[in-house]
């Protein structure tokens, strides 16, 4: 007898590499040892600066640096922590509708 698990409908997190998790957490908790633990949450003009980040370190990695010199992690592993602030900021302000 075959067991059962109605979970087809659910969000499937093994598609999440954890590797590529991996690299964004190190991003993360690099930030924390530098600044505090969830301190990018309280930058001011929060968009901006981290629309600006998520530039700089997308334009280090295709001109040919794949590791920031700072924090000896991937530029892209940055990039995607970016990313990932302003998702999240958008999620927090859904009402905040860009066009």
């Amino acid at each position: 007898m075959s067991g059962r698990k109605f979970d087809h409908e659910k969000l499937r997190y093994d598609l999440l590499d954890p590797f590529f998790e991996e690299e964004i957490v190190k991003v993360l908790t690099h930030g924390a040892k530098k600044y505090s633990d969830n301190n990018w949450k309280h930058v001011e003009r929060f968009e901006d600066r981290y629309y600006a980040a998520l530039r700089r370190h997308i334009a280090a990695w295709r001109k040919g640096e794949k590791i920031d010199p700072e924090s000896k992690l991937s530029h892209l592993a940055h990039a995607g922590c970016n990313i990932f602030f302003l998702l999240w900021n958008d999620l927090k302000n859904p009402s905040k509708d860009k066009q």
